[in-house]
């Protein structure tokens, strides 16, 4: 195939919806020859040879997009003079310090918990099965606060790509402590070597109470864990030849053992109770044998031959480049994808030892990474679409002061994540959300008629009302947001600014005048109306109707862009 020209593809679920915006002209990318392009699945040969194109803000904000949740203008400025390669390895450069934990919001008139005061966490406490529900709850807002006040590195996207990965459910394990710890070394090794994570979750507290790994037992072995270790963490389930029953059965048999202490919030091994006897397998590992084990080290020992033996296959590394493919890139992973991309990423992945952060250089400094119709083609899921324009708006949160106050408030953000399909911490299964593996609509299960509107409805609260809660209103300062573009008098330059922000690929200059006219001109042809009025306003900030003035310009267009399709992508 020859170079590519730009996509006119928008996601079917959400290009239906250009025809609702009759008072602009349609939304168009900036490419005549975009129409000879197939819709449905318009792709290029690319491969994973490192990217040596043109680096503009085209590209910057295509990485930044697809690594943190939304892009602002500060992290635009901050990475805009280093080249592709310094941004990558800044991005994936992450914090040795964990971020402190999640604390006691939830002290009131009415509860009180005995074991934490407010402000004080709970991670370490007694277990509380009465505020267990108010626990999970300040681990969830903690969580959001997180992502919207991340620190421009990847770990936050990371954080969620294994908790998509590695399933689990508050509602099940139901310990608030199991949950956060899991958590917390998900985030710890977010980019580290992929082996030694899946060890560490296989006799994680939580997930050993998820999947039932804490009631296997030799004598009633459990095979919840050795199958899902398998087919959703490791190996896959769509090859051919495939692991078999046997094969499930014998993971299984090496699993029994661990337990969990609930005062320590750790687990353990308990030899009186683990299979002793050898471990056959089927000839997909090889007919290998795992040879049985007694004493205190024999649990150990039979899970590290387990993974050696698991990861000894080749389709483990394809299987993980798979995920971060469709996490990071396009969901559609079509034969060419699989010989260029998926084939040679993996074949890296395992000669670099399965280290996560240098496939994931590779992956996002690639040709293919920055070929144009892998840009905008991502519909966003409801975290990123949420914390994205959080970030963007520069959205103000109450601080530290209340704790209280400050909780409620990112808890807000978390759960209408959670309304328009998306709940952090509990994902539909031990599968996660079904948009990343659901074939063939995969993110474009993200929008329907239920989550759109809900998605349009929570930026106009924001636009125009705002979100009160404890005397704070959560709502979109648009006068700040323009303000913090040096040139905003100038409507063009304003309008630039903010589309280059708001959608992933360019769009026509028509399109922009069409905006410009309609909201920061109100219908009138010259652009000094809008100039004017900003001048008026910053010349007299405290002058209500002037500021009123540029505030109500401000809100449409920001409310109109919003609620465009093409807002929807990333």
């Amino acid at each position: 195939m020859t170079t590519p020209t730009r996509r006119k593809f928008l996601n079917d679920a959400a290009s239906a919806l250009l025809d609702s915006k009759p008072e602009i002209a349609e939304f168009e990318y900036n490419d005549p020859s975009n129409k000879d392009i197939p819709r449905h699945l318009a792709k290029t040969n690319t491969g994973i040879n490192t990217y040596t194109g043109t680096w503009s803000d085209t590209q910057l904000i295509h990485l930044l997009r697809r690594t943190l949740f939304g892009v602002t203008q500060n992290d635009l400025n901050y990475f805009r003079t280093k080249t592709m390669s310094q941004v990558v390895d800044e991005l994936l450069t992450i914090p040795t310090a964990a971020p402190l934990p999640p604390v006691n919001s939830y002290n009131n008139a009415q509860i009180t918990d005995p074991d934490v005061p407010l402000g004080q966490t709970w991670v370490n406490a007694p277990a509380n099965p009465l505020l267990e529900n108010l626990r999970i709850q300040s681990m969830k807002s903690w969580w959001m606060q997180l992502i919207i006040n991340q620190d421009r590195n990847i770990r936050e996207k990371m954080t969620l790509f294994w908790h998509n990965l590695f399933a689990t459910e508050t509602t099940v394990i139901r310990d608030s402590r199991y949950t956060y710890k899991h958590h917390a070394m998900l985030r710890a090794q977010c980019l580290g070597n992929f082996k030694t994570l899946t060890r560490d979750v296989t006799i994680d507290p939580g997930m050993l109470v998820y999947l039932n790994g804490e009631l296997n037992t030799a004598n009633a072995p459990d095979e919840n864990y050795a199958r899902e270790l398998q087919e959703l963490f490791t190996i896959g389930k769509l090859i051919d030849p495939h692991y078999t029953e046997a094969d499930v059965k014998a993971a299984a048999r090496v699993l029994t053992g661990w337990r969990n202490n609930r005062t320590t919030i750790t687990s353990f091994f308990n030899a009186s109770v683990h299979d002793t006897g050898n471990k056959q397998f089927s000839s997909f590992y090889g007919n290998r044998i795992i040879t049985g084990r007694t004493g205190a080290n024999a649990g150990i020992d039979e899970l590290n031959d387990l993974l050696n033996m698991i990861f000894d296959h080749p389709e483990v590394a394809k299987h993980i480049c798979r995920e971060l493919y469709r996490y990071f890139v396009y969901y559609i992973i079509d034969e060419s994808v699989e010989l260029n991309v998926i084939e040679p990423l993996a074949d890296y992945f395992r000669s670099n030892n399965y280290d996560i952060r240098k496939v994931l250089e590779k992956l996002l400094s690639s040709e293919h990474f920055y070929d144009p119709l892998n840009m905008g083609c991502m519909i966003k899921p409801p975290v990123d679409y949420l914390a994205g324009c959080a970030r963007m708006m520069n959205l103000l949160f109450p601080n530290s002061s209340n704790i209280q106050v400050q909780y409620a408030h990112y808890l807000y953000v978390q759960q209408y994540a959670a309304l328009i399909g998306q709940n952090t911490g509990d994902p539909p299964d031990v599968a996660g959300w079904p948009a990343y593996w659901q074939n063939p609509q995969y993110y474009q299960m993200w929008i329907n008629s239920d989550s759109l509107p809900k998605r349009n409805q929570a930026n106009d609260l924001l636009i125009y009302i705002g979100y009160n809660r404890f005397g704070h209103n959560l709502k979109y300062d648009t006068i700040a947001f323009a303000n913090q573009f040096s040139d905003a008098a100038d409507p063009n330059a304003l309008i630039n600014n903010i589309t280059k922000l708001c959608f992933p690929v360019d769009v026509s200059a028509t399109t922009k005048t069409a905006m410009k006219v309609s909201f920061l001109l109100t219908g009138q042809s010259s652009d000094h109306y809008w100039t004017d009025a900003w001048n008026d306003y910053k010349a007299n900030p405290a002058d209500a109707m002037k500021k009123a003035m540029v505030e109500t310009r401000l809100q449409g267009l920001m409310k109109y862009i919003f609620g465009l399709a093409e807002f929807q992508l990333s």
